[in-house]
């Protein structure tokens, strides 16, 4: 029987660090399955979700968590088994992307919208980037949203849309096909 392990791994980056990390994962009898991964202020940050037998799978969180000894901050987490299918996620998927001159309290506002409409972020990625331009600092957010319903889609939109005006940013909320 395999069991699914979710791995959050953060610390000072350096050359082979990924590499250290699945050589753990493969001498443990893990199967990497998927990740992700960002060089963030000098520092590693990853989440990944490893498949393992679960006879082999207290030693591999051991030896995981030995790697705190490279000065790593390790969590393990037991996901689901990815044998067994899970329940069909319900409700539109929607991609939002958001442009604009960065400042404190962007993702907090569109996040507020997207939790008040019951909304879940599957996936959300920032950066700051400089405007071509001007030079002056962008911040770009691309995310994944699934919504509990395709009624209240208008209002999701109207609502995210009423706040671009005091966030000052560009918006665009388009609806994914299945």
């Amino acid at each position: 029987m395999q069991t699914s392990l979710v791995v959050t791994i953060i610390g000072p980056d350096r050359p082979g660090l990924v590499e250290s990390i699945s050589q753990t994962v493969t001498e443990n009898g893990g199967n990497w399955l998927q990740s992700q991964m960002a060089h963030l202020a000098g520092q590693f940050a990853g989440i990944l979700q490893i498949e393992v037998s679960r006879e082999k799978s207290s030693g591999l969180t051991l030896a995981l968590e030995a790697l705190e000894q490279d000065g790593l901050s390790v969590s393990v987490a037991t996901g689901q088994n990815t044998k067994t299918k899970a329940p069909a996620a319900s409700g539109p998927l929607l991609h939002l992307e958001v442009v604009g001159q960065d400042q404190p309290g962007i993702v907090r506002q569109i996040s507020a919208v997207i939790s008040a409409h019951a909304g879940n972020v599957e996936e959300l990625n920032t950066k700051l980037t400089s405007a071509p331009w001007s030079g002056e600092t962008l911040f770009q957010a691309n995310a994944i949203l699934r919504m509990p319903n395709e009624k209240s889609l208008d209002d999701f939109r109207a609502d995210l849309e009423a706040i671009t005006q005091d966030l000052m940013v560009d918006l665009s909320l388009v609806q994914q096909v299945k």
